[in-house]
């Protein structure tokens, strides 16, 4: 069966129950319905190039349609609706009316996904072949519960579906499904978070749900699973593609709070097998959660997907709330699985084309040596820089051999750093414990990772900052971490610094301004306070 790529989730469904009998949904107080949430997209913490909600609204998790789990009515977690966001590149995005609302005042839609019903296998389009079947979770007081809602219009406008909900139960902690296309039915996975239990279904129309097996106690288990995910994802250098199954928890990560698991394997289309027992990390920095992959990617392309970047510890307690919103999303990923030297199977995690949002290059080194470059970006209007490290040579190196890198903010001295040993255990560190906007107990400061260097003696790191989120890839994306920070003034200067490196090495360093993707809303300059303007027209697009 042909599937496609799942366009934008859609609006408002607003009333009383319809002529044709579908079930009512509830518009609460103070919800707008029919409209684009406002947003002031000027705020000094506010990202430039990462996806965040409009004003009122906290905790998105980006499911793998565009929409956003969300509270419209306040910066703390509850009230949840879908809210909907739509792009063509993953960068530029434009927030749309709010897309499926709870069917009373008791009741919380949750995370969940999408899929376009190529086929019209759910019955609900007679005469189209790009209808779009939402999953989601109702959390209500009694019970969480698997629901389904279509759309007639590319995701914009959604019918709940009069027989929910199609998968029942009598638990609470019962959430968060995932649905793909299997050879020639649909296969949900959900989490029975606190059993540690995910739980395989298929169905032949999105309706009627069979359990098939279920992946038990595997990896890391903390608290309680959440967010899983199946998907289909290329072997690089080979003609082949395995199935991985991301599982994310919270609490109980390494470092405290949240993070996101990984398990490659194989799928008969009922159940999924690990190759090994190993939990493998996809971050290993502190704020990166319930990554989505994006349905619809065809067989051999790389699988594409985006995370929630904030941590349960302290992300109802950030200071953004002083802007009016709560959390952001990582970029957007391109995946792929590979092996790497002891370690065996890793999946690669490196930006998705970032050329739409990439200006002009401000510094560069053709060879940097054992020296220094500064690339002061103050007049960068976005405050968010792009940057590439390319090393040859090193092989051999000493322990003490390194290139390290500062953001730095001339005014009050505070600082993000990074850096890299070439020698030793070849230890890769990032340090946010230099900015002093946001203290709590739980705002770990300092992450790394021991990352083993190539024979050749090359290395590689990429990343982005953006006022207030960091995010770097070392060797192509081999490892990759998510960072928060909160500085009391723009860090404006950057700093690559090498030093012990042998003779014959080389060091090649470039720097890009990030232009902004949100000057539609008139993001103003950074070093002013943010501004109150709101906004509630935007131009529909959708991916």
């Amino acid at each position: 069966m042909k599937t496609a790529a799942g366009f934008a989730l859609g609006a408002a469904l607003a009333g009383a129950v319809s002529a044709q009998g579908t079930p009512s949904v509830y518009v609460g107080p103070g919800v707008p319905s029919g409209t684009p949430i406002p947003g002031d997209y000027a705020g000094v913490y506010r990202p430039q190039a990462h996806y965040s909600p409009p004003q009122v609204s906290s905790r998105p998790t980006m499911l793998d349609e565009s929409g956003t789990d969300n509270n419209p009515t306040a910066l703390v977690a509850g009230n949840q609706h879908w809210g909907h966001a739509t792009s063509r590149d993953l960068y530029h995005w434009e927030n749309q009316p709010i897309a499926i609302f709870p069917p009373d005042n008791t009741s919380n839609i949750f995370s969940g996904s999408a899929v376009v019903d190529v086929n019209n296998t759910s019955g609900f389009f007679p005469d189209q072949d790009n209808g779009v079947v939402a999953i989601y979770t109702l959390n209500s007081p009694d019970a969480q519960t698997q629901e389904i809602a279509y759309s007639h219009d590319g995701g914009y406008t959604f019918t709940p579906y009069e027989g929910n909900p199609v998968i029942d139960s009598n638990t609470t902690q019962f959430r968060d499904p995932k649905v793909i296309w299997y050879e020639d039915h649909w296969v949900l996975v959900a989490a029975f978070s606190q059993e540690f239990v995910i739980s395989v279904y298929t169905s032949p129309d999105l309706k009627t749900w069979t359990h098939a097996s279920n992946f038990s106690h595997y990896g890391l288990l903390g608290l309680q699973y959440e967010c899983p995910n199946l998907v289909k994802m290329p072997v690089h250098g080979t003609d082949e593609s395995m199935y991985v199954l991301a599982i994310s928890i919270n609490p109980g990560a390494p470092l405290g709070g949240s993070i996101m698991q990984y398990f490659p394997g194989t799928f008969n289309g009922t159940h999924f097998e690990a190759v090994d027992d190993a939990a493998r990390i996809a971050d290993f920095g502190k704020d990166n959660y319930a990554g989505q992959f994006f349905y619809g990617t065809p067989d051999g392309e790389d699988a594409i997907s985006i995370a929630w970047a904030s941590n349960w510890q302290y992300t109802q307690v950030v200071p953004t709330a002083s802007e009016g919103w709560r959390s952001a999303m990582s970029l957007p990923r391109r995946n792929y699985l590979t092996q790497i030297p002891r370690v065996g199977w890793d999946m690669v995690s490196i930006p998705y084309d970032i050329s739409p949002v990439l200006g002009s290059q401000i510094g560069s080194s053709d060879n940097l040596g054992n020296g220094t470059l500064a690339v002061d970006y103050s007049n960068v209007s976005s405050n968010a820089v792009y940057f590439e490290a390319n090393v040859t040579g090193v092989a051999g190196a000493s322990a003490t051999a390194t290139l390290n890198f500062t953001f730095l903010s001339p005014v009050s001295g505070e600082s993000i750093s990074g850096g890299y040993f070439f020698g030793g255990d070849n230890p890769f560190f990032l340090d946010r414990g230099e900015t002093r906007g946001f203290d709590n107990p739980f705002f770990t400061d300092k992450f790394s990772v021991s990352q083993l260097l190539s024979e050749d003696g090359t290395w590689t790191l990429s990343g982005a900052i953006d006022r207030s989120i960091i995010e770097v890839f070392l060797d192509g994306g081999i490892y990759s971490a998510t960072a928060l920070f909160f500085p009391t003034e723009p860090l404006s200067l950057l700093t690559f610094a090498a030093g012990d490196l042998p003779a014959g090495a080389e060091v090649r360093i470039g720097v890009w301004e990030i232009q902004s993707t949100w000057d539609h809303y008139d993001v103003g300059n950074v070093t002013a306070p943010a501004s109150n303007q709101t906004v509630s027209r935007v131009k529909r697009t959708s991916i």
